[in-house]
């Protein structure tokens, strides 16, 4: 499938049954709900998919439904979350051999590696596959920050290294990377509330939470703003934004999961480490999901 890594990708939550156990009819339905909404991919295996928490065989069974589901629908752009190279590499050539069309890579977490380091990782993993391959940048989540001349760097250097998802926060870097991206590299946001004003800096879209429970909402916000529309895109972002605080009032995907428990979409039931959401939070989140018109 030729993928243009712009618009709404969703980062598909991963349901689990009450015994903790994949619950792949909610998965199914999940994933369908997306096709349904419009979004343009699928990004299975993420960190809303909590990655770290899946056994291997699960990242596998995960990416081998979302494929079956969304064959020539949607592209699927797989997760890979290692912060070893050769298992990133590794884990590459499998999700290629599963169908997926191409893998959002996450700088590797906890060994702080320098940005040469982070170069030879992210080329021995496009070296590994020629499926195109999205940079993952979440310095929060990993405790590096991958510099804008390293994404720079790698985007002239690998033919198959085609976009970032920029979840750094700042949209300086954005910035700076959008303007020395060569031809035909794209920025993603990877933050729901920067979505509007990254694609105004020219971003191409977003790798979206949100869009887990309202996906026709984001992926017409992008549409607005991919086609000048700025005062409809302006409108989409503002009525979302209190759901979008709420989406995140606790680590992701603890909020996503109660929404679209909320909504009858799957169970509230994330693994631990991670925890249901709290009272406070969760009040919120229902007024929210219900001014937005979702519950």
């Amino acid at each position: 499938m030729k993928i243009k890594f712009s618009g709404c990708y969703t980062a598909l939550v991963t349901p689990f049954r009450g015994d903790l156990s994949l619950d792949e009819d909610a998965l199914r339905r999940l994933i369908r709900a997306q096709i349904a909404g419009g979004v343009s991919g699928l990004v299975p295996c993420g960190s809303t998919g909590e990655a770290s928490a899946l056994e291997h065989a699960e990242w596998r069974r995960v990416l081998a439904i979302a494929v079956a589901e969304a064959a020539g629908i949607l592209p699927i752009v797989a997760g890979i979350s290692a912060n070893a190279t050769a298992k990133a590499a590794g884990l590459a050539r499998e999700a290629a051999a599963l169908g997926a069309d191409a893998l959002l890579v996450v700088c590797p977490y906890y060994n702080k590696p320098t940005q040469e380091g982070l170069y030879r990782h992210f080329g021995a993993v496009a070296r590994a596959t020629d499926i195109p391959l999205i940079l993952y940048n979440i310095p929060g989540r990993t405790a590096v920050n991958m510099a804008p001349r390293t994404v720079l760097r790698l985007a002239r250097d690998f033919r198959n290294i085609l976009a970032i998802k920029e979840a750094s926060g700042s949209l300086d870097q954005a910035t700076e990377i959008l303007a020395g991206a060569p031809s035909g590299f794209a920025v993603l946001s990877g933050d729901d509330s920067l979505t509007l004003p990254m694609m105004a800096a020219g971003a191409s879209g977003v790798v979206s939470v949100l869009s887990n429970v309202a996906p026709r909402k984001v992926a017409a916000l992008c549409r607005h703003a991919a086609h000048g529309r700025l005062a409809a895109a302006r409108r989409a972002h503002l009525a979302l934004f209190g759901l979008t605080k709420a989406l995140f009032a606790e680590t992701n995907p603890i909020p996503v999961k109660a929404a679209l428990a909320m909504m009858g979409l799957c169970r509230d039931v994330p693994r631990l480490p991670l925890t249901r959401l709290s009272a406070q939070p969760r009040a919120s989140l229902r007024k929210a999901l219900r001014g937005a018109g979702l519950i």
